[in-house]
């Protein structure tokens, strides 16, 4: 394997843990307009990761990476007592992390990434339940360039956060396979898709997929509703729809996905994780667009 292949088959391992994704750079707006609802949430997202060769062979790579993740929050529906809406109108997610990936054998490489992020309205001064502790390792099979007929990678992983009430580690097992000239499919969360290229130079490319998306933020001033505490908000959506991509560069391109949620799970809840109350629970439109640097 020359190190031209195997740059990115590291930095995929490297970036693949979290987001299924072997980015450099992005930026990106997501817009929920939820329906049967006034309310609506808008999230901008930049993110920069930055791979550092330690040796000529590009066996050994350090990866520093930067995230951050601002989440409007329009609530205009009727809320009860005790709900501020202006507490959690704003979120804020910032996000540092390093990750050493190495190889193993010629197609095999293991990774390990730690880092720290703010989860938070902001309120005032940061507090400890504004800050979230995260750990991840991982093994990668990449046969992508080795494989004559149809070319595959398989990605395992333990991944541990300590987001309260999930004290435990999350598995991670990715499965992504080309199996018809301009067609791929990837089986594994938080996505799942199968894509066709437009044309043969890849410049264009649809894709239907399923995928999972989600944001979380401590409150620092809890709020009291019907005699119980809520200390954080999230929500979590499993929706499935359709994606454009349009290649700029071989690495640069823009994507638009427009989706209809399977599940949706808007609340406020405690630090064991039970519902105080639950703000939208009805399927919705979803909107993501953005532009893109990645291997």
């Amino acid at each position: 394997m020359t190190k031209y292949i195997l740059v990115p088959v590291m930095l995929v391992a490297m970036f693949t843990m979290r987001s299924q994704t072997t980015d450099i750079a992005r930026v990106e707006y997501m817009h929920i307009p939820f329906s049967n609802s006034n309310n609506s949430v808008g999230r901008f997202r930049a993110l920069l990761q930055v791979p550092i060769p330690l040796d000529k062979e590009l066996n050994n790579i350090l990866v520093a990476g930067f995230e951050y993740r601002n989440t409007h929050i329009d609530i205009k529906d009727a809320v009860p007592d005790g709900f501020n809406v202006q507490d959690v109108s704003t979120l804020h997610r910032i996000s540092a992390y390093a990750g050493y990936v190495w190889r193993f054998k010629e197609h095999w490489v293991f990774g390990v990434k730690a880092g720290a992020r703010i989860n938070s309205n902001i309120a005032g001064t940061l507090v400890p339940d504004d800050w979230i502790y995260t750990a991840s390792i991982y093994a990668i099979n990449d046969m992508k360039k080795n494989s004559p007929t149809k070319p595959y990678r398989w990605i395992f992983g333990l991944d541990y956060s300590s987001t309260p009430g999930r004290n435990f580690p999350l598995p991670l097992v990715n499965y992504y396979r080309e199996f018809h000239p301009n067609w791929t499919y990837t089986l594994g969360v938080p996505k799942t898709n199968v894509r066709h290229y437009l044309n043969d130079s890849h410049k264009d490319a649809l894709q239907a997929f399923v995928s999972l998306d989600n944001f979380f933020a401590n409150i620092q001033n809890n709020m009291i509703i019907d005699g119980r505490t809520a200390e954080n908000i999230s929500m979590t959506i499993i929706m499935g729809g359709l994606g454009y991509e349009h290649y700029f560069t071989e690495h640069l391109l823009y994507y638009a996905y427009a989706t209809h949620s399977i599940s949706n799970d808007f609340r406020l809840r405690n630090n064991d994780r039970d519902d105080i109350y639950t703000i939208n629970s009805d399927n919705t439109f979803y909107f993501r667009t953005g532009v893109k640097f990645k291997f």
